[in-house]
C-alpha cells in the first residue's frame, strides 16, 4: 500500500509540475505576443505619420512650384513693362540693349567664333610682369653705370 500511495503522490506531483511549467511557458510566449502587439501598433502610427508627412511635402513642392510660375510670369510682365516705358522714352520706337523681353535663354557663343585664350603673361617687354614695371623709364633721371671691366 506504501508504493501505491508514492506513485499517487508522484502522479499529483508531476501533474502540478507540468500545470505550473504550462503556465509559465503560456506566460513566456503571451509576453512575447504582447510586445509584438505593441511593435505592430507602433508601427501602424509610423505609417500614418510618415503618410502624412508626405502629403505635407507634395503641398509643398506643389505650392512652391505655383510660387515659381507666379514669379516668372510677373519677371515677364515686369520686363515687357520695361521695355514698353523704354520704347516710349527713347523715341524712336526702338528699345535699348537688354531691355526687351527674353524671348530666348541666353546661349553661349557660337563654336566658330575663336576666343582668345587666356594668358598668364603680359604682351611685349613692358608688362606687368617685367622687372621694370612701374618704374621711370626716362633715360636721362637714370644714374650713369660705371663701365664694366
Amino acid at each position: 500500500m506504501e508504493a501505491s500511495k508514492i506513485n499517487w503522490i508522484l502522479a499529483i506531483a508531476c501533474l502540478f509540475a507540468g500545470i505550473g511549467l504550462g503556465a509559465l511557458g503560456y506566460h513566456l510566449l503571451n509576453s512575447s505576443a504582447a510586445s509584438l502587439q505593441k511593435l505592430r501598433k507602433r508601427l501602424a502610427e509610423r505609417d500614418r505619420e510618415l503618410a502624412a508627412l508626405r502629403e505635407g511635402v507634395d503641398e509643398h513642392l506643389d505650392e512652391v512650384s505655383r510660387l515659381v510660375a507666379a514669379l516668372q510670369r510677373d519677371g515677364e510682365a515686369l520686363a515687357s513693362h520695361l521695355a514698353q516705358d523704354a520704347r516710349r522714352l527713347g523715341g524712336k520706337g526702338a528699345p535699348r540693349a537688354g531691355l526687351e523681353p527674353a524671348a530666348a535663354p541666353v546661349t553661349a557663343p557660337e563654336a566658330d567664333e575663336a576666343l582668345p585664350t587666356p594668358r598668364d603673361y603680359a604682351d611685349g617687354t613692358g608688362g606687368t610682369l617685367s622687372e621694370d614695371f612701374g618704374l621711370k623709364s626716362d633715360e636721362n633721371t637714370r644714374a650713369p653705370q660705371p663701365p664694366r671691366y
